[in-house]
């Protein structure tokens, strides 16, 4: 007996079911699971009875060429996958990495960016305003409560940008407010322009919109500075976003006031708006101190400056992120109200977080401050580091958690890593992770604990070295 699971029919394949019964178009496959049929909602009777026939015949004409995948009882069920979701193949680094750690090798990772695991004190009593009775009494605001956006505002002030909290709008992450903006800003193969080299799920995200990820590149010459006639070369009539992030994850690029200035005309000359990833605002470095904290200071077109917890204050999980809003009032205020609907279909913030946001920001200070030590910290001993090895160059931050080294093009920058970590136990990322357009840059995290840190450093100079020396040998 065959039996069947349909996991998902998605309503482009309900209605792209021809009347003769062809089968629905997409990627298929068999995999094993338990016996239910589950048909889309928004299939009429009609069609859910000619795919589910489909389903039936289609399956029973591969089933005999399949394996059967679901065991004793031969459970065969179709899938029908979305394009939206990418490949889910392992790197050859991620593999190697595993292969390491199962056989029980110590790595040093110059990768960790998770602060919790960074070797920082975080005070016994920090998490203890969650435990207050206000996160008893459940009263969801979509854009966030109150207090809560009265919180981030004054936060905001602390850089210099006066925010009504009526323009604050709450969200678990910042992931979740690119997709919240995604949503309100753009239909089905719209396009929003990224950075590159940036942060590498800008791609995942819009996909998972169905929105169309854009890159325009920063200027290499200018030490990865934003070029405002690249971004405006970019521009077409389905471009409704320009993103930047300031610092850039991972250069460290931090916007001028020209900069701002230059890309608020360009937004508002073709109605788009501006989206300012503005996490690291708080770990900007000396070199960028003459440079605004925030666009929300200097921007004129409608724009979107977005922050969290888990940068501001080193708690990624307290899951709490934010939006804040400027420019002119007409169309602020329309983005608010459609974003307030998306936050109202979600409500994804959980009250005690909320409740507790004004007390946990002032008490993650702390934290905040253990963070910038350790960046600067480590940022002076990577370059002590490197004034003995000239071959090997860093790329000055201006902010920001990581440090971009370009290494010599001996080999290229995966065979690098991948020799970093199998012979020298050190995990770095290539640049190709944050689509760098040439060749050879590794990516560091500057939140490593210091021992670590430099040891990894002198293994990295000691393989450049390494294949310095092959190359000048020559083949034997």
């Amino acid at each position: 007996m065959l039996a069947l699971l349909v996991l998902a029919v998605v309503p482009e394949a309900v209605e792209a079911a021809a009347p003769d019964g062809a089968p629905p178009t997409g990627d298929v496959g068999l995999v094993g699971a338990s016996v239910h049929a589950v048909v889309t909602a928004h299939a009429r009777p009609s069609q859910a009875g000619t795919i589910l026939v489909d389903i039936v015949q289609t399956a029973r004409a591969r089933a005999s060429d399949a394996p059967d995948p679901g065991g004793e009882g031969g459970i065969v069920a179709l899938v029908l996958r979305s394009h939206r979701v990418p490949g889910l193949t392992l790197n050859r680094l991620s593999t190697a990495r595993n292969t390491l750690q199962n056989q029980g090798v110590p790595l040093i990772d110059l990768t960790g960016s998770n602060p919790t695991r960074a070797g920082l004190r975080y005070p016994d009593d920090l998490l203890d305003p969650l435990a207050g009775p206000a996160g008893l009494d459940y009263a969801p605001d979509p854009r966030g409560l109150p207090t809560a956006r009265a919180a981030v505002s004054a936060e905001l002030a602390r850089h210099g940008a006066a925010v009504d909290p009526g323009r604050v709008v709450l969200t678990a992450s910042t992931s979740e407010a690119y997709a919240f903006l995604f949503k309100v800003l753009c239909d089905p193969g719209d396009e929003v322009l990224v950075p590159v080299p940036s942060y590498p799920l800008f791609e995942i995200l819009s996909g998972l919109e169905a929105v169309r990820a854009v890159p325009y590149p920063l200027d290499p010459h200018g030490g990865w500075s934003y070029d405002v006639g690249a971004i405006a070369a970019r521009i077409t009539a389905r471009t409704r976003a320009v993103i930047v992030v300031s610092p850039n994850n991972p250069t460290g690029t931090v916007l001028s006031t020209a900069d701002v200035r230059a890309l608020s005309a360009c937004c508002a000359t073709h109605g788009l708006v501006l989206v300012a990833d503005e996490v690291f605002v708080d770990y900007r470095l000396p070199a960028a101190s003459g440079h605004p904290s925030t666009v929300l200071t200097g921007a004129t077109c409608l724009t979107v400056s977005l922050g969290g917890l888990s940068k501001a204050v080193g708690l990624p999980q307290l899951k709490l992120a934010w939006m804040a809003v400027a420019g002119p009032d007409r169309e602020a205020r329309d983005l608010l109200d459609r974003l307030e609907l998306v936050g109202d279909s979600f409500l994804s913030v959980a009250t005690p977080i909320q409740a507790a946001l004004p007390a946990i920001l002032a008490r993650g200070a702390i934290v905040r401050d253990q963070i910038r030590a350790r960046v600067a910290d480590n940022l002076a001993a990577l370059r002590g580091h490197l004034t003995a090895s000239p071959a090997i160059q860093l790329l000055e931050p201006g902010g920001g958690w990581t440090a971009v080294l370009r290494v010599p093009s001996i080999v290229s920058e995966e065979a690098l890593a991948l020799d970093l970590l199998e012979r020298h136990h050190v995990v770095v990322q290539p640049g190709y992770f944050y689509d760098f357009p040439s060749e050879a840059w590794l990516v560091v995290s500057l939140l490593v604990e210091p021992g670590p840190f430099a040891r990894g450093i002198e293994r990295i100079i000691t393989a450049t070295a390494m294949e310095s020396d092959k190359m000048h040998q020559g083949p034997r």
